[in-house]
């Protein structure tokens, strides 16, 4: 895709982001990676998902440089290069403050392996990465160090984030993670928790 088909395909995720209910008013954040340009699209700050178009969204390198765009970037934008610096797998990065999944960010607990599907669309568990100050490199760092092998995590009293290799699979994680999140918190009102076991998870994953 060029950087105009990446443009349009930002700003549908953005809005589903918003219809599905994870994100609400202007909060959260979503950008994508172009290769060949060395620089990512990526939400505005402060810009109502409701209202936002494609004049609304931010070009910039990884250092911070706006190359496109008349607004600031969201204030995370040091999460998403981060992120982007260090996985060089990794084309898509969605933050929101999904209800549920951000519950348990609150309470800085781990969401286990409750559902068979949480192993292909996240990789497993999903962790909780160490508490960052927003809009700086460590909310990034911090959450690199539970990425090695997962496509989501919780942010300690934050929200939570998603990585794809492409865009829909970034959005589909997300919508996976809040999925897990809800039924684990019915789960956990209902009764005695059933965890899967290693080996179910493991043959899972060989299957």
């Amino acid at each position: 895709m060029n950087l105009n088909e990446l443009k349009h395909e930002l700003l549908k995720t953005a809005k589903s982001s918003y219809n599905l209910g994870l994100v609400a008013g202007t909060s959260g954040n979503v950008s994508v990676y172009d290769k060949e340009t060395d620089s990512m699209i990526i939400t505005a700050s402060s810009v109502p998902y409701d209202t936002m178009t494609l004049e609304d969204l931010v070009v910039l390198k990884l250092d911070g440089t706006i190359l496109e765009g008349y607004n600031q970037p969201s204030s995370e934008w040091r999460m998403h290069a981060q992120i982007y610096i260090e996985r060089k797998d990794i084309k898509c990065v969605l933050h929101t403050h999904s209800p549920y999944a951000t519950g348990f960010a609150v309470c800085q607990e781990r969401i286990p392996v409750i559902l068979i599907e949480m192993v292909p669309f996240i990789g497993g568990d999903v962790p909780v990465a160490k508490f960052g100050m927003p809009g700086t490199d460590s909310v990034g760092i911090e959450a690199l160090k539970v990425l090695d092998d997962r496509k989501a995590c919780l942010l300690s009293n934050h929200g939570t984030l998603a990585i794809g290799e492409t865009i829909d699979k970034a959005l589909t994680t997300s919508i996976y993670l809040e999925d897990a999140a809800k039924i684990y918190h019915i789960a956990k009102n209902a009764g005695n928790v059933k965890i899967l076991s290693e080996k179910e998870i493991n043959a899972m994953k060989n299957s």
